[in-house]
């Protein structure tokens, strides 16, 4: 894995990690209409890091992964190879 590679996924595992941590918060503070916010922006970088991860180096998930057959998945290196 490349240094600009890495970087791109720490940033994603980041992101990702943000939106579980806001998420548990929202569910003991559903009217915290600030954090409702943030969250929905946080999710949105979320989707824009993973979408330029994915199409750089890849998908990060088999739900990603484009539907043509043969199935794809399996020949690309996986995210933590």
């Amino acid at each position: 894995m490349n240094p600009n590679q890495a970087k791109l996924l720490k940033e994603v595992m980041a992101a990702d990690f943000t939106l579980i941590d806001l998420n548990l918060y929202l569910n003991t503070h559903p009217y915290d209409q600030n954090t409702i916010m943030l969250f929905y922006n946080c999710a949105q970088r979320a989707r824009m890091l993973r979408n330029e991860y994915e199409r750089l180096y890849g998908p990060l998930t088999a739900q990603s992964t484009p539907y043509k057959c043969p199935w794809q998945w399996i020949n690309s290196p996986w995210p933590w190879e």
